[in-house]
């Protein structure tokens, strides 16, 4: 297929030494002050879940696989139901894009908050402690669930060869309605041909889709 026309330098990536420590220092200080701008959004986000769900938690952890393939707790708001772990192999067969990925336009498990938050990606904004932490980065590939590595190709593991993202050239390329095969390619452009102004274009059109989404489900 025309996706597979790239793959990653990986010899190159290894010695760019300049970039990634002007990147970690950057996701660093953003996050930071991300987290205490963002604060009273948190707020309002949190009591808009409780409000929904009184019963259930307004954080949900999920282990996702990160760089060189190390798992790590990956922090969102809830936007599903309680037991969604637990459905999700009922809903297998009406998965809607081809793949190592599940994806379902009108999954009964989002809660009514959930909708929202996910069409403008508010749920995502915990992750911004995931950068802090050092396991995620604020653009880079979208970090997968193991269940979907166990399906990943040779080609597909070159998605983590470097850290995750909080948003990246998938995330504002079409999102949902791009297909996992060119998600791959989209991901290994960006490994390939990142740079510090990319990662500013990238960050750049991640803020206009708050206010403009581009197909997030």
């Amino acid at each position: 297929m025309e996706y597979f026309k790239k793959a990653v330098d990986v010899a190159y990536q290894q010695h760019r030494y300049v970039y990634r420590t002007f990147k970690r220092c950057f996701d660093l200080i953003a996050c930071l002050l991300g987290l205490i701008i963002l604060s009273p959004v948190f707020l309002v986000i949190a009591l808009a879940i409780k409000f929904d769900d009184p019963h259930g938690p307004v954080f949900y952890e999920q282990i996702r696989v990160g760089k060189e393939r190390k798992p790590f707790e990956m922090f969102k708001f809830r936007s599903m139901c309680v037991n969604a772990d637990q459905q999700r192999q009922k809903l297998a067969s009406k998965n809607e894009i081809a793949g190592a990925m599940f994806k379902m336009k009108n999954d009964p498990r989002v809660t009514h908050i959930g909708k929202f938050i996910r069409k403008y990606s508010l749920d995502e904004l915990p992750q911004l402690l995931n950068v802090v932490l050092g396991q995620m980065s604020l653009v880079g590939p979208r970090p997968p669930l193991p269940d979907e590595v166990k399906k990943y190709t040779k080609f597909d593991f070159q998605r983590l060869d470097v850290k995750p993202g909080c948003t990246g050239l998938w995330q504002v390329s079409g999102r949902s309605n791009v297909s996992f095969d060119k998600m791959v390619q989209l991901d290994v452009d960006y490994i390939n041909e990142r740079n510090a102004w990319f990662d500013l274009e990238i960050l750049f059109r991640t803020v206009i889709l708050f206010f403009k989404p581009n197909g997030a489900y």
